[in-house]
Order: structure tokens, then C-alpha cells, then sequence
């Protein structure tokens, strides 16, 4: 399961990291020192995808090793 939530955290950390970087560009409030918060925005959206990338590869595998001892 490590290995799937990898592959999705690189796929939803991208994800994540370019909504955060639309927003950052579409507030005037975060536009006008867009300079400063886009890589903070970035950094937020890869680590907002960890935990969730989890989730996901948890759903991912369902009932994969149920059954085992």
C-alpha cells in the first residue's frame, strides 16, 4: 500500500499544489505579494496531499490481505 500511496501523492501533491497556486494568482489580497506566497501555497498543497494520498491508497487496495493471519 506504501508503494500506491506514493504514486498518489505525486499525482494529487501536483494537483493540490496547482489549485493552490490558482487561488494565490485569482485573491488580489494573495496576488499582490504573489512572489512570497506562491511557494508557501506549493508546499501546502504537496503536504495537505499526504494525508490524503493515504486515504486513497486505503481505498485503492479494499479488501486486499483481509484474510490474512
Amino acid at each position: 500500500m506504501f508503494k500506491v500511496s506514493i504514486l498518489v501523492w505525486i499525482m494529487l501533491g501536483t494537483v493540490l499544489a496547482g489549485i493552490s497556486l490558482i487561488v494565490v494568482l485569482m485573491v488580489p489580497s494573495f496576488a499582490a505579494g504573489a512572489i512570497r506566497n506562491i511557494p508557501y501555497a506549493v508546499a501546502v498543497g504537496f503536504a495537505l496531499a499526504m494525508p490524503l494520498s493515504y486515504l486513497v491508497a486505503r481505498q485503492i487496495g479494499g479488501g486486499q490481505g483481509a484474510g490474512k493471519a
